[in-house]
């Protein structure tokens, strides 16, 4: 066994599972942070290098998420097969290097091309990292490892926007991809040298099979026989469409409607976005498996009670931007 693999027989301690854990969260920092920068720069990236909205529009959201999506899945299925530790470590590096080549980008087709590598380089973050904490954690603790993992995606607009929208109205936006983006490839090193792999199953009962994946259509079949996967799949893409919609021209809306200040938006966005969102992250994994020991489905029907909430404070938010967009 590789010296770099927990074994099946020793493992892993309390203390250095919840490093990974910290290790896999500060890795889903840097991805949220790369992620979002761009929204809280566009609006002097317009300015500077003459784009319209939708083209605005195809670099924060449409042909990142079409990579991001697209490449996840064979990422995924390299992950199943091979070191999960090494493709997280890589991915962070490449998503990280592209986000400092977005500082160089002098046309839209440069940035795209740079905002494309982040989207490459972040589908091989979140899919290893899941299986990997699946791995240290036992089920009946999983959630709320995962909702702590979650919580990266909070604390990375926090630091995004904060940092960003600072950095971009005193440096430029140029100094702030080369600022938040340089960080991430070193960082890359630090988990290559200090997190290792577990092995494939190792807090599962029944884990026989834990180093023979199935075949891609033998997961396909699996996934999409289950109604429960299909709906919850649909769900979340809803979910997901709305939020991120919102997201990422909030800096835009408030510059232009409220004539407010990149630093001052990213002071004001950052910590209701990051604080809240960490909050309920958290809250939602820990609840999960506290009323989850006794009936399992409190773990979706916690998530759908969160999202509910969300569902009817959406209308007060569509009925903002009528009020205050001319």
């Amino acid at each position: 066994m590789r010296a770099t693999e927990i074994s099946n027989h020793r493992q892993a301690s309390n203390f250095y599972r919840n490093y990974v854990l910290v290790m896999l969260t500060l890795v889903y920092v840097f991805n949220f942070i790369d992620r979002q920068l761009l929204v809280i720069l566009q609006e002097s990236i317009k300015k500077e290098l003459h784009l319209s909205d939708t083209q605005l529009g195809l670099l924060s959201g449409f042909t990142f998420a079409i990579f991001y999506v697209t490449m996840g899945i064979p990422i995924a299925r390299l992950a199943d097969k091979g070191n999960r530790r090494n493709i997280v470590a890589a991915s962070l590096g490449v998503w990280s290097l592209m986000t400092a080549c977005s500082g160089l980008a002098r046309n839209f087709v440069q940035l795209l091309l740079a905002r494309i590598g982040v989207g490459v380089g972040e589908a091989g973050g979140s899919p290893p990292a899941h299986a990997m904490i699946s791995d240290y954690f036992p089920p009946q603790k999983r959630s709320t490892a995962l909702s702590i993992y979650s919580t990266g995606i909070y604390f990375g607009i926090l630091i995004g926007f904060l940092m960003g929208g600072y950095l971009n109205q005193h440096l430029g936006w140029r100094i702030a991809f080369f600022s938040l983006g340089i960080p991430g490839v070193i960082f890359s090193l630090l988990v290559f040298i200090t997190v290792k792999e577990p092995r494939k199953g190792a807090t599962d009962i029944e884990a026989t099979s834990a180093n023979k994946p199935d075949s891609f259509g033998e997961v396909l079949k699996a996934l999409y026989s289950t109604h429960t996967f299909v709906f919850l799949g649909l769900a979340t893409g809803l979910h997901v469409f709305c939020i991120y919609g919102l997201v990422n021209w909030a800096p835009s809306f408030l510059s232009r409607v409220h004539g407010m200040k990149n630093a001052e938006i990213g002071a004001v966005l950052g910590p209701i976005l990051g604080i809240g969102g960490a909050i309920g992250s958290f809250a939602g994994g820990f609840l999960t498996d506290y009323f989850g020991k006794k009936d399992k489905r409190r773990y979706l029907q916690i998530p759908v009670m969160q999202s509910s909430y969300l569902f009817f404070s959406q209308p007060e938010l569509f009925f903002y931007a009528i009020l205050f967009f001319p």
